[in-house]
């Protein structure tokens, strides 16, 4: 199967050379070629350029003219929750009324709330409902999403929520990465005795997790009033056995170690990070962690925003991504991702493309295979609209201008 899409108003984010990620000053130099083709052959990227130098005389695939569009590489959208059972809009009119989200997991809400209607779903209801946000997010131009665990809380039901989210990996076209997040928030039947349950996470979830080959990763909500640095160390040690790498949970409300205890495991993503110091960009600095950033959690919140520019100019790399759920971001809608980090973090538009897509591929561990225009990557794109131009993305932050989707080579929509 062969699919020439021509007359490219601009190709945007070209490395003709994978690169793992984007970082610092670079992170402002987005190639992009106009007045371009694209060359897809089966699922993959084959070949590009300018219209001038295409060379398909006897062309037998089919034809898709973008006279007037652009053609982005998908959103990689490296932390969601989107498996859950129900909503907590609830809980959102208590933040309209003035409690904290510390406040409001205290009374039983958030994420044990979560839990409570996730333990009385059955596993088809909840793979229907996960199914009805896959396909809205590829329709909002993602083709990779790491979706974690972490709203079980018991050993049962983190392994029902794991099956759900390898069942979409196996009936969906979108990539998916799989996180275990047994330690996500303490059960309230274990409030006091904290240590106990992590002590279950160790020893009953994370070696059925591994047993089954139900995860890729593994995750802790490393943060005040969650788990302590002590505690996510003994988790990720454990996970590590099991060949789980890490991804954290770290500093969304306060400056809490987790920054540090993930470059500590080598740690593929730091995520949230409003609370970022000196200290913890001087532990970023050259490690292998991605710090991703979640602008629509923050939003949402009404928390403070990390200081991302001091980050940038300390040389660091920088994700974005939805941290689509239910209680704190109920928006899996990445071309939002992108204005918020224009509109809020001061980001430039080539620097949130870059965050969420070659980065943010970086954050789930598929950047050899997608996040740019790259010959042997998968064919994941998106074909915009009639639009200006690449900054006209982020701009026109509440239109939808999406026009085509493309997963491994074939036309989604």
């Amino acid at each position: 199967m062969k699919l020439l899409i021509k007359n490219i108003k601009s190709l945007v984010n070209i490395q003709d050379e994978s690169t793992k990620f984007v970082a610092g000053k670079d992170l402002q130099n987005l190639n992009c070629i106009n007045n371009a083709y694209l060359l897809i052959e089966e699922d993959k990227i084959s070949d590009y350029g300018k219209m001038d130098e295409l060379k398909l005389n006897d062309f037998d695939g089919e034809t898709l003219d973008a006279e007037g569009r652009l053609v982005f590489p998908s959103f990689c959208d490296s932390h969601t929750h989107l498996v859950y059972a129900g909503s907590r809009e609830v809980e959102y009119s208590d933040k309209i009324r003035g409690l904290s989200y510390e406040e409001i997991a205290k009374r039983g809400g958030g994420i044990l709330n979560s839990a409570k209607l996730l333990h009385n779903t059955s596993e088809d209801s909840l793979y229907e409902q996960s199914l009805k946000r896959i396909n809205e997010i590829i329709g909002f131009g993602t083709g990779a999403v790491e979706i974690k665990s972490g709203y079980g809380l018991t050993v049962e039901d983190e392994l029902k929520m794991l099956r759900v989210i390898k069942r979409l990996k196996e009936t969906t076209p979108v990539t998916i990465k799989s996180t275990f997040l047994g330690a996500h928030a303490v059960p309230a039947e274990y409030k006091g005795k904290q240590d106990d349950y992590v002590n279950i996470v160790i020893n009953e979830m994370i070696p059925q997790v591994a047993s089954e080959d139900l995860a890729d990763y593994i995750d802790v909500f490393c943060d005040k009033g969650f788990f302590t640095v002590a505690q996510t160390d003994r988790i990720l040690m454990a996970g590590l056995k099991y060949g789980l790498r890490p991804k954290i949970h770290a500093n969304e409300l306060d400056y809490s170690g987790g920054i540090q205890v993930g470059v500590k495991y080598d740690a593929l993503s730091v995520d949230h990070l409003e609370f970022t110091g000196d200290d913890e960009i001087e532990a970023l600095k050259n490690s292998e962690t991605m710090p991703t950033l979640l602008p629509g959690a923050a939003f949402f919140l009404g928390m403070i925003d990390p200081p991302v520019r001091k980050m940038i100019d300390a040389g660091l790399p920088i994700a974005l991504a939805s941290d689509y759920n239910p209680g704190s971001s109920p928006s899996g809608n990445m071309k939002f991702v992108m204005s918020l980090g224009t509109i809020k973090l001061r980001m430039l538009p080539e620097e949130v493309i870059q965050a969420t897509t070659i980065n943010g591929a970086y954050a789930m561990g598929v950047n050899d295979e997608m996040g740019s225009i790259t010959k042997g990557k998968k064919a994941n794109v998106y074909i915009t609209k009639k639009i200006p131009g690449y900054e006209f993305m982020p701009y026109a932050y509440t239109s939808h201008l999406i026009d085509k989707v493309i997963l491994n080579g074939k036309l989604i929509s």
